[in-house]
């Protein structure tokens, strides 16, 4: 049975992970999409910096909640909103800080380069953060770090492929 401190752990843990990877995920992948589509970079920027504001604070709220109702569930009580709010924090801070991984490129770089640098860096962020968990887990981080940059790396592709194919329509 789970005490309420390996809840707490694991619960930090899952939402810098998730934070981090759903940051680097969709943000590359909406940037490359609508790179791809010829837009220009200052386009581009500004798509990413509203999607890394919005999201951020979308995910934080959706983190919130979702773990407030999980602990209220275990505990069949009401309980603080102290952990809740900070599990919040923790994945508004690791969604905000990992999306100006793609983003940045766009500034520093003409939009060709740009969109390969971000696609790179992000893959680079995901195996480093596959490392990062599995060594936290004790388990081989090679393996952790090539899941994570391959099932990352196929969410980026689709955001590529779905801006391919809106600019053919």
């Amino acid at each position: 049975m789970f005490s309420a401190h390996n809840f707490s752990s694991a619960s930090y843990l899952r939402n810098f992970i998730f934070g981090v990877e759903d940051s680097l995920v969709s943000t590359v992948g909406l940037l490359s999409g609508v790179a791809i589509t010829g837009a220009e970079a200052r386009t581009v920027f500004a798509t990413g910096i509203i999607l890394i504001f919005v999201e951020a604070f979308s995910m934080a709220v959706g983190s919130f909640l979702s773990e407030h109702s999980a602990e209220e569930f275990m505990q069949k009580n009401e309980t603080p909103l102290r952990q809740s709010l900070f599990l919040g924090g923790v994945m508004f801070v690791s969604y905000f800080v990992a999306g100006f991984v793609p983003l940045l490129p766009y500034v520093f770089f003409p939009l060709n380069s740009a969109f390969w640098y971000s696609i790179g860096f992000s893959l680079l962020a995901l195996f480093l953060l596959g490392v990062f968990s599995a060594r936290l887990s004790k388990i081989n981080f090679v393996k952790g770090g090539a899941r994570m940059l391959i099932i990352g790396g196929i969410a980026i592709a689709v955001g590529v492929l779905v801006g391919r194919i809106a600019t053919n329509l």
